[in-house]
């Protein structure tokens, strides 16, 4: 996935029940998103002014929302960057492998729910942003 790009990301609408008591939002294997979960994990008591991620994937793909509250999702293809601010709990960013990220701007009581396509493996990270400039020129 070293040739994905900013613009194969898309924000998507997943689907929401209202009712009367609430809201629900449910979400299936390669039907609302682009693959099967294997891994849920969630980022929360961000402190003020933090970032998180900071990182790129060689193989995980992932649908990034914010479960409450909001943050900003910025996304670095090594040459474009977008930024996505996830504020509503059914709408996500689907995020292909090979691309940078990094989670800011936090609002108080944010919590940010990630979908991911592989378990974990810190053989697929890319921690230093110079090692992803390199991976992305390698095509």
């Amino acid at each position: 996935m070293k040739r994905s790009t900013v613009f194969n990301c898309t924000l998507l609408q997943l689907p929401r029940i209202s009712t009367p008591g609430g809201n629900i939002t449910a979400i299936n294997n390669g039907i609302e998103i682009p693959f099967d979960v294997q891994r849920v994990y969630y980022l929360y008591d961000v402190p003020g002014g933090e970032s998180r991620g900071g990182h790129a994937h060689k193989i995980l793909e992932q649908v990034i929302i914010a479960a409450s509250g909001s943050f900003d999702l910025q996304i670095d293809d090594g040459k474009v960057k977008r930024t996505f601010t996830l504020s509503r709990p059914y709408m996500g960013v689907y995020m292909p492998a090979g691309l940078w990220r990094e989670l800011d701007n936090f609002s108080s009581g944010a919590i940010c729910l990630v979908l991911a396509s592989e378990e974990y493996d810190a053989a697929d990270y890319i921690r230093e942003y110079s090692e992803f400039k390199n991976y992305k020129h390698e095509v």
